[in-house]
């Protein structure tokens, strides 16, 4: 099952925890105290080249000739949607720019172009998901609901059909978004008045993205609506695609930990920090993939921190990174394809009962808990090469797990 007791999982004491957890707060104070003129600037920047893009992409769609135009005009659609959606929208919402004090780019007022409704997901996501990482029960981000991504949620006959659910939820991802976000309102409101509310805010934000995407613009383009139409579904199905990949790499590879509910009571601060260095995970990426990624291939840093802007997740990862190395704890890193292959092998994985498996529940990749750690001889503190203020974490208790296995 997973992790009942973080700290025994990660082998770090109460001092420790709270050592690393004031390093952390220093990290945030120090990024925060610098905002300033150049980050205005990168997210006005930002803004203006998503949207210039979309525009000239439209324009090429409208008026270019053959299957080259209409494919420069989709890929320059769908990267406009994803940068809008990840970059922008996602990190906007978040709060990373509200301390501009700028109307137009406030998480109070942006609406994102895409059919979910901000003001519901950011309920569902800042709140249940970034307070609840990955805590099972409680984290409606596990699995979106239609899938079964922990051995902590019990199999189902139908759960046989996931990897085809999963392709389903790749495709129409803004639509599973929308649709999450109306059920976390619905699980907070325990009257049919607000939940009717709530049900005709999101068909009226669904109504005008059909309008815009499938009406408006392909009717713009005359006789050529069948090609504009075309292109607008493909575009939104590619940023569907990449917005679902990005999230399942950042959450779903080996070593992005579950936790049961029990881990939250009493839960300080510097503890919900290491909860989320161990309930996330990253992929390695250039500037330009970070940037198509909302940065979020950083996305230890931004649960650790996610309302401080995205284009300084870059520098804080060397520092994270760094303190994962003095607290002895896993930095769970790798290249896109190798994260996205291993979040595609539970999907499959778990789609058939625990019997046919061969990990318990407490040591397979995608199910943990410290209990695995039980086998091992009490670990320790020094010799073995390790001087009296090195620290023996979870880390090496997985290296010594690993070493044993293999004998």
């Amino acid at each position: 099952m997973a992790i009942t007791e973080v700290a025994a999982y990660a082998h770090l004491g109460d001092a420790d925890i709270a050592e690393l957890g004031r390093e952390l707060d220093a990290i945030r104070r120090e990024v925060h105290d610098r905002l300033g003129a150049r980050d205005a600037a990168y997210i006005r920047r930002t803004i203006v080249f998503q949207r210039t893009l979309d525009t000239a992409a439209r324009l090429v769609l409208a008026l270019g000739r053959g299957k080259l135009g209409w494919g420069l005009g989709v890929a320059g659609l769908a990267v406009a949607k994803c940068v809008e959606n990840m970059e922008i929208g996602h990190n906007v919402s978040h709060g990373q720019w509200d301390w501009m004090n700028d109307p137009e780019i406030h998480s109070s007022t942006w609406e994102w172009d895409m059919a979910a409704l901000s003001s519901q997901w950011r309920y569902a996501h800042n709140y249940r998901h970034h307070v609840y990482t990955n805590v099972v029960g409680m984290d409606d981000d596990i699995g979106f609901g239609v899938m079964r991504m922990t051995r902590d949620q019990p199999w189902r006959p139908y759960m046989v059909l996931q990897p085809l659910q999963n392709l389903l939820l790749a495709v129409t991802f803004e639509w599973g978004i929308a649709l999450h976000g109306l059920y976390a309102e619905y699980e907070r409101s325990h009257d049919s008045t607000t939940r009717r509310a709530h049900t005709r805010a999101v068909l009226g934000k669904a109504v005008r993205q059909i309008g815009k995407d499938y009406i408006l613009f392909p009717a713009v383009t005359g006789r050529r609506w069948r090609r504009t139409l075309a292109a607008a579904v493909t575009a939104n199905a590619l940023r569907n695609i990449w917005a679902h990949t990005v999230i399942f790499c950042g959450h779903f590879p080996d070593g992005a930990e579950k936790f049961t509910s029990g881990v939250v009571e009493d839960e300080s601060e510097h503890e919900w920090y290491l909860r989320q260095l161990l309930g996330s995970a990253n992929f390695t990426a250039g500037p330009v993939l970070a940037f198509l990624s909302g940065n979020l291939c950083y996305q230890i840093e931004h649960h650790l921190f996610p309302d401080l802007p995205s284009n300084h997740y870059a520098a804080v990862a060397a520092r994270v990174r760094a303190l994962c190395e003095k607290y002895d704890l896993p930095y769970t890193s790798g290249t896109l394809p190798r994260q996205y292959l291993l979040a595609m092998r539970t999907v499959h994985k778990l789609a058939v009962p625990d019997r046919y498996l061969r990990a318990g529940s407490d040591d397979a990749p995608e199910t943990a808990s410290e209990r695995k750690f039980q086998a091992l001889a009490a670990r320790p503190t020094t010799g073995a090469g390790r001087s009296p203020t090195e620290r023996d974490g979870l880390r090496s208790a997985l290296r010594r797990l690993r070493d044993r296995t293999a004998k």
